[in-house]
């Protein structure tokens, strides 16, 4: 059974006050909070296991080896990923993608190749690409987005020509909270081009669990530390037959083989797509945040957030001149709005005065602003340990702020 007082109590930083208020972590978009579980599996690594991973024959070294490499396996038996070398270690969501975007565009991107993205992607997901453009003087073009902050589904057979070496696409907007149709925006490509599809899970990690060979994604990415597990650790997962013709990402210690002065051999994959000393901690922090959702159950998780979004968008509806930006029917526990002619900033900063944590600003997704021709908006975004309490007190802040900002 989902027993929520059990589950607050095991991530500590959930008991903590702030400004002398009981935090209240509505920031979940950004950065999630991490359980005991993960932490003690950091402090275990850096107490009892601490060596280095692929390169000695000492016990500590072969231990924590054995353990990386199980971590790789948990992360491959959950996002149900054919092989274990399809799992690609990396820093995160964003050098996941510039990984891709370098590897695939030195090998198949050319003069007047097109590369389609959409409007609702964060700068992640389009930055890397706009530079490879640049770079290789190929042509990228956008899925746009409805006033509901839904992508327009019927222009994408329209941008799809014989060009189009490449489609990336988020799977639900840190913004928006739109969780958008995968599978079927992946069918429609399939039966129309033989382009890559890179799908940027950041966002949706936390919420469900992918299912890359039922999705038939060439490449799925996404951070560590938005499912519960560390910063600095991320996951590109690539289909073997891509991730065997890439070329070394970086070049160094880990991804070779044999060196001479002359010439070097690269090892085969994942290495070599994983040069130097990985965060190690990271890896293994990871599989246990993996390991702790499951026994959860996404399931459980999902009704929680579910419960959680209709309650607060309820709630801040009765709020005069709020509006709400992302009303998709189909959407997870994110929230951005603006009220009347407060500025987000201010909003947030008074908010924090009663220990509330949330996001006022871009979120990084620029353009979909530009879009609603607003500069920005607050967002609050909820995980499973949230309760609705914490988004009665997040509403009566906000009550108390407009009238002082009034």
């Amino acid at each position: 059974m989902f027993d929520i007082t059990k589950i607050r109590e095991e991530f500590p930083i959930l008991t903590k006050t702030v400004n002398g208020k009981p935090l209240i972590y509505f920031d979940n978009g950004a950065t999630a909070q991490k359980p005991k579980q993960v932490i003690d599996a950091i402090t275990n690594y850096y107490t009892n296991q601490n060596s280095n991973i692929h390169r000695g024959v000492h016990t500590l070294s072969r231990e924590i080896t054995i353990a990386y490499e199980e971590a790789r396996k948990i992360i491959q038996k959950h996002l149900n990923a054919e092989h274990a070398n399809e799992i690609i270690f990396t820093k995160g969501t964003t050098e996941s993608i510039n990984l891709v975007a370098h590897c695939f565009g030195k090998i198949n991107i050319e003069a007047g190749d097109e590369i389609i993205i959409t409007q609702m992607e964060h700068h992640s997901n389009i930055v890397p690409w706009q530079l490879l453009c640049e770079e290789k003087k190929a042509i990228l073009k956008f899925i746009p987005i409805n006033q509901e902050g839904e992508l327009m589904l019927e222009e994408l057979p329209k941008l799809i020509t014989s060009k189009t070496k490449l489609i990336a696409f988020t799977h639900i907007s840190n913004t928006l909270g739109t969780i958008n149709p995968v599978k079927e925006i992946i069918h429609t490509i399939r039966s129309l081009s033989n382009a890559a599809i890179l799908v940027d899970g950041a966002q949706a990690v936390p919420h469900i669990q992918p299912n890359v060979q039922d999705l038939d994604c060439d490449f799925y990415v996404f951070s560590g530390h938005k499912l519960f597990g560390p910063t600095g650790v991320g996951i590109l997962y690539g289909k073997e037959e891509w991730l065997t013709k890439f070329p070394p990402y970086q070049s160094g210690g880990g991804t070779i083989k044999t060196v001479m002065l002359q010439k070097t051999e690269f090892a085969d994959l994942p290495l070599k797509l994983e040069a130097g000393t990985p965060n190690i901690e990271g890896g293994i922090g990871l599989a246990e945040a993996i390991k702790y959702v499951t026994e959860i159950g996404f399931e459980n998780i999902q009704k929680q957030e579910d419960d959680l979004l209709k309650y607060i968008t309820k709630k801040l509806l009765e709020i005069d001149g709020l509006k709400i930006y992302g009303t998709s029917k189909h959407k997870t526990a994110v929230i951005s709005f603006n009220v009347g002619s407060i500025h987000p900033f201010d909003i947030g900063t008074l908010l924090d005065k009663y220990g509330i944590a949330i996001r006022s600003g871009h979120h990084c997704t620029q353009p979909i602003w530009e879009f609603y021709n607003v500069p920005g908006t607050i967002r609050a975004s909820l995980s499973f340990y949230n309760t609705i309490e914490e988004i009665d007190s997040f509403v009566e802040a906000i009550k108390k702020s407009i009238r002082l900002l009034s």
